[in-house]
């Protein structure tokens, strides 16, 4: 009888090592999100003009390039201006990768980034910006294939400083959504990103907020633009769910303008998995800034989480050696210091929910052109912390 109970204890002491030891292996192999986003400048840059030979071989260098430095995720801008840089029964070509919107450019520039980026066991994040259309207010320039067209004329299209959606309307909210089942359904991205891009303006919708008041009782304008906003998030959330991909947002580091000025709901957004996975505040502040610092801004950011959302880092390289003019008695320390990202990344790395950061943006890291004398070493200081 004891020979039997020798025997279970042993059993048990294996199978509780075995556990420590799958438990360890899981936090080793546990990888931190390291994200650079790619954007519709680069694009233009890299992909419009060039051949398919020269535009595929600047993929492939971009992807090598981002898995060099030790980096997993591309966030790559998929639409920029109610287009595509992917096969679309919704919107036309993107302009920024062919000559005129809807024009082919050959082949599918996004199905291209995910088959090389898999070859690095980098995934693909598709960066939407859900209600821009343009950034001057040339309505010539929206071609009749653009599903903006057929709203010229109406209280649907905002026209001031840009074009944009109007984002009170049943039917933009549906635009955006099927634009983003388009994506999830037919491509192997990981997951959905919006911007910090919402409510171009406070008077978007007038109309639409004077029937909204007299059918269903007042709420203030505020509201009701975070309202509108929430409807299209929510609905954006469960089409990702349903494809079993992740869907976050981007927004204003300043929690403050998220709702003064863009009316993105964070408080709201951050309390429950009904309206994102993962949240990527544009923490673009130095330790110094005056008015936001960084260390305080991302303990904010941490102390909105109240549910199992995922928070990473989105930090600013694109200063990196410049003057930060809205620093204040901060605005020389991207110039005087060369550990910036790496510093913050180890700070960062302190927080409960934290999973990863990101790097705006690609061309700031790769392009000799808007290289500083800062750009290299602070990139070598970065290094030291991803090994």
């Amino acid at each position: 009888m004891n020979k039997y109970i020798v025997l279970i204890l042993i059993v048990v002491i294996l199978f509780n090592f075995i556990f420590d030891i799958n438990s360890d292996r899981s936090n080793i192999e546990y990888k931190e999100k390291r994200a650079i986003f790619i954007s519709y400048i680069e694009l233009s840059k890299y992909i419009k003009n060039n051949d398919i030979k020269a535009s595929k071989n600047n993929i492939k260098k971009m992807i090598n390039n981002i898995d060099k430095l030790g980096f997993n995720m591309i966030i790559l801008q998929v639409r920029s201006f109610s287009d595509a840089i992917y096969k679309s029964n919704i919107y036309p070509w993107s302009n920024s990768i062919s000559s005129v919107e809807g024009e082919n450019p050959g082949y599918d520039i996004l199905e291209y980034f995910i088959k090389k980026a898999k070859l690095k066991n980098i995934s693909i994040y598709a960066w939407i910006n859900p209600y821009r259309i343009r950034t001057t207010e040339d309505i010539s320039s929206v071609s009749s294939i653009n599903p903006a067209f057929k709203f010229i004329n109406t209280d649907t299209l905002y026209i001031n400083n840009g074009i944009f959606y109007n984002p009170a309307k049943d039917e933009v909210i549906n635009l955006i959504v099927d634009g983003v089942e388009e994506i999830v359904k037919n491509y192997d991205v990981e997951g959905v990103l919006f911007d910090d891009y919402f409510y171009p303006s406070n008077d978007i919708d007038n109309n639409d907020y004077s029937a909204y008041i007299k059918e269903n009782g007042y709420i203030s304008r505020d509201e009701y633009h975070l309202l509108n906003v929430n409807r299209m998030i929510e609905h954006v959330h469960r089409v990702c769910r349903k494809y079993n991909k992740l869907f976050g947002i981007s927004p204003d580091g300043n929690i403050e303008n998220n709702y003064n000025k863009n009316f993105a709901d964070v408080k709201r957004w951050c309390k429950s998995r009904e309206y994102i996975d993962f949240i990527m505040p544009q923490i673009y502040y130095g330790f110094y800034n005056e008015a936001k610092a960084f260390k305080k801004v991302i303990e904010e950011w941490e102390s909105l989480i109240t549910s199992n959302i995922d928070l990473m880092i989105a930090l600013a390289f694109y200063k990196v050696g410049l003057v930060d003019k809205y620093a204040k008695n901060g605005s020389n320390e991207w110039i005087n210091n060369n550990d910036i990202i790496m510093r913050e990344i180890i700070l960062s790395r302190n927080l409960k929910h934290y999973k990863g950061f990101s790097l705006f943006r690609y061309d700031y890291l790769f392009n000799d052109d808007l290289k500083n004398d800062n750009t290299v070493k602070e990139m070598e200081n970065m290094k030291k912390v991803l090994k």
